[in-house]
């Protein structure tokens, strides 16, 4: 990288899978390691080792909640997003058991959501899995039909990570409060975090989460949010760490990067000059595409500007990854949770096999730069053509 912080297009590394992960930040690293050299204690022991443990975790507590427009007491830190997703399903489902038994998704959410309703289903709950168009774009109609006074649970993501189809969650809430007030409402918002401006009173969600090494925090961390009158059984027992709502000694360094890392890009001001760079990234992503022959843009004009979803309608996406990876550039075939299995979101997007196959996934960050699409699409057509006898 050079002084300038652009990346050169040749000989070096080019990073477009950041809905996978994220580099972590200076900050997020600065706070980590700080927090395992100086406040190494347990935050649940009394003397001073312990208190500057709990100090840290106090200061991102805060942190997180600032940049939801949230109450510090309502963050609940988890392992992850995906920890975090099992939490607000399985317990809504066991708090609302006997109010009914029906829960509303949709066909395209995080394998953490589906996997969790898929067990709740050979349990005997029904489930309501929403179906996109061809561009990831769930029907409000759809939804105001699909909820009904048996529904116990309505979970919907934000944005999808592997279209970046922004979904209807504001008709959800709207029909959830008309159709059934008394179903919990969960918001996956862990591709939205640090994106878009996200204030949890206005998006009207029961239940958020988010996950740290989406916005270059550290793994290891990720929050639930829930309102404070919301209250559902935690997953497991043994502690009163988090209030004994997610038990299990805190993992002090990771939380405290999650906190840099919010502070760092979850600022309003933060995340709208982000944001206009990202589109204009993406603008000059999708015209560098379409010039290329044989391309197809499955992603929505509509979505989430830092998701550019394609396919090459010929070379299956696995080879063309291999030949990219080899020249130093790192994109994804789908969610990297699946790991090479087929993509259930394009499988509910009912593409055509030629286009789900070969469908490659761009995600952006706020260091990529042109410099970098212009590599990647030269590299592109240099695969396109090179691996053509495979089609």
């Amino acid at each position: 990288m050079g002084t300038n912080g652009e990346i050169e297009p040749i000989g070096s590394e080019i990073y477009f899978d950041s809905c996978a992960t994220t580099k972590p930040c200076a900050e997020a690293l600065s706070a980590g390691l700080e927090a395992m050299r100086y406040s190494w204690g347990n935050a649940s022991s009394t003397h001073t080792r312990g208190t500057e443990a709990a100090f840290k975790i106090r200061e991102a507590r805060h942190a997180v909640a600032d940049a939801l427009s949230a109450q510090p007491e309502d963050i609940f830190f988890t392992s992850g997003g995906t920890e975090a997703n099992n939490i607000a399903v399985f317990g809504a489902a066991c708090k609302n058991k006997k109010q009914g038994g029906r829960i509303v998704t949709t066909a395209i959410e995080h394998s953490s959501v589906l996997d969790s309703v898929n067990e709740l289903e050979k349990r005997g709950v029904e489930v309501v899995r929403l179906v996109p168009d061809n561009k990831g774009h769930i029907s409000p109609d759809d939804i105001r039909s699909a909820i009904n006074p048996n529904t116990i649970l309505v979970s919907m993501m934000m944005v999808n990570n592997e279209v970046g189809s922004i979904l209807p969650v504001a008709e959800a809430v709207k029909a959830a409060r008309k159709n059934a007030p008394r179903a919990l409402i969960h918001c996956d918002c862990v591709q939205a975090f640090g994106k878009i401006p996200i204030s949890v009173r206005q998006l009207g969600a029961d239940m958020v989460t988010v996950s740290a090494h989406k916005i270059h925090g550290i793994k290891g961390a990720g929050a639930l949010w829930k309102k404070s009158w919301v209250h559902i059984p935690p997953l497991f027992y043994g502690g009163h760490q988090e209030n004994s709502f997610r038990p299990g000694t805190e993992a002090t360094p990771a939380i405290a990067s999650f906190g840099a890392a919010a502070e760092r890009m979850c600022s309003r001001k933060s995340i709208g000059e982000r944001l206009s760079h990202i589109t204009e990234l993406h603008e000059y992503m999708i015209k560098g595409l379409l010039q290329i022959d044989g391309i197809v843009i499955n992603s929505p004009s509509d979505g989430l500007p830092y998701i550019v979803n394609f396919s090459t309608c010929c070379i299956k996406a696995e080879t063309m990854l291999n030949f990219l990876s080899e020249r130093g550039i790192y994109v994804s075939g789908g969610s990297a949770c699946a790991k090479g299995e087929p993509s259930h979101v394009l499988k509910a997007l009912n593409l055509p096999r030629e286009i789900s196959d070969s469908a490659i996934r761009v995600s952006f960050c706020g260091d990529n730069n042109k410099r970098e699409i212009d590599a990647f699409l030269n590299v592109l057509k240099e695969g396109m053509n090179t691996l053509a006898h495979f089609c």
